[in-house]
């Protein structure tokens, strides 16, 4: 990213939609603003900010609490927000993680934060750290123990954009594991991978964000999921690899089959690409939460 310092940019004015309950898209929680035009130089400053998103949260001693978006996911999440009152950038606290921490962190009936004064990373781990113990009976959804899903014949397709804005593409990936290390401990990578991939597949779509394809990175996304799983838990048919279509640009309607994770496409040319796996890719999508002493799934 340094090597961005002292580049010059422009940003026409627009009007700008917040998320809210969006993700990605407009919805109820989300409001609509103007944006004057910007312009200016990147500056040391700028790229600090940029790479302290992309690291990720850590506490003061730092230990990693979270992990982030990949890069190429754009910051929507972490943009300020123009006040046309007051004719400057401010802090634009969404309606879903400032009501959840209010309301059910701080146990004040407000429906948002007013501001972040005083709140710094420890802040945001002990919040995450309260919301977790508090509310593990009742919202807790990555418990990786499926044993009475999959002894019942359940089967799962689980698929994430790899520049999801909102929701980390990693955080699949680790619940995926978890569920590999919970339900088969002790077993060989190949044979785990083999009995998991029979019942729970994982899927990493490229150029995705949430909910939709990411504008830059127009690329495939899944489109007849419903046949494919109809296919596994009716006839037998398991998947090896996930159908899905680009969805604009040159090669628009063009049909990709995904890899399964662990593995990775290698591109031969523009249109071709086998599913390989290698370990060093795999462990950058591998992580530790050291800040909890507990475990984090």
């Amino acid at each position: 990213m340094s090597s961005t310092i002292g580049t010059k940019y422009y940003c026409a004015a627009e009007s700008a939609t917040s998320q809210g309950f969006g993700f990605s898209k407009r919805a109820e929680g989300s409001s609509t603003s103007y944006e004057p035009a910007q312009n200016g130089t990147v500056t040391a400053q700028d790229v600090a900010v940029a790479q302290a998103i992309v690291n990720g949260l850590h506490n003061s001693k730092g230990e990693r609490a979270y992990l982030s978006w990949q890069i190429g996911a754009t910051f929507e999440d972490a943009e300020t927000e123009w006040n046309n009152n007051t004719n400057a950038w401010e802090l634009d606290i969404t309606s879903l993680g400032g009501e959840f921490v209010a309301k059910f962190v701080e146990l004040v009936d407000l429906d948002n934060l007013s501001s972040f004064d005083g709140v710094t990373y420890d802040t945001l781990v002990e919040w995450m750290n309260t919301a977790m113990v508090r509310y593990m009976d009742t919202l807790q959804t990555t418990l990786p123990d499926l044993t009475t899903f999959h002894e019942n014949g359940g089967k799962l397709i689980h698929y994430h954009g790899e520049q999801d804005n909102s929701v980390p593409t990693a955080s699949s990936i680790h619940y995926w594991q978890s569920v590999r290390d919970i339900m088969y401990p002790g077993m060989s990578s190949s044979k785990s991978l083999s009995k998991l991939k029979d019942w729970y597949q994982l899927y990493l779509i490229p150029g995705a964000a949430h909910c939709g394809t990411n504008s830059l990175q127009p690329g495939p996304y899944p489109e007849d999921n419903m046949q494919t799983m109809i296919n596994w838990v009716e006839n037998g048919v398991k998947p090896m690899r996930l159908n899905s279509t680009v969805s604009s640009g040159d090669y628009a309607g063009e049909t990709q089959m995904l890899c399964q994770f662990p593995t990775r496409p290698l591109w031969k040319d523009n249109s071709t690409f086998d599913c390989v796996f290698d370990k060093a890719s795999y462990e950058t999508w591998t992580y530790e939460f050291p800040a909890f002493k507990v475990p984090v799934y």
